[in-house]
């Protein structure tokens, strides 16, 4: 069964057992995540309703380091800024 949900203002297509990282949600490793909207659901090309979808949070991570770097030419003016997105790796325990 596949489900396409919605967590954090973002869409993801998840199956049974599935890790997907999202933005970042609120809680502790081994919580449960709680107001997964599902968005549609399909079970053998056949699209059902009434669906929910139960997940749990397995990390709080960090994203690769991202920098943003600004520089005008033949003036010594330099900026260096840079950032770490943080995301939640959550695991699909059921769908159902």
């Amino acid at each position: 069964m596949i489900a396409v949900i919605k967590i954090a203002g973002q869409q993801f297509k998840v199956e049974k057992d599935q890790t997907i990282y999202t933005p970042r949600v609120e809680g502790n490793a081994g919580d449960k995540v709680e107001g997964i909207e599902v968005l549609l659901a399909s079970a053998d090309g056949k699209l059902s309703a009434g669906i929910t979808v139960a997940a749990e949070i397995v990390d709080q991570v960090k994203g690769d380091t991202v920098i943003a770097y600004k520089q005008k030419r033949r003036k010594g003016f330099h900026k260096k800024k840079g950032h770490r997105t943080a995301y939640t790796k959550i695991k699909v325990t059921n769908i159902a």
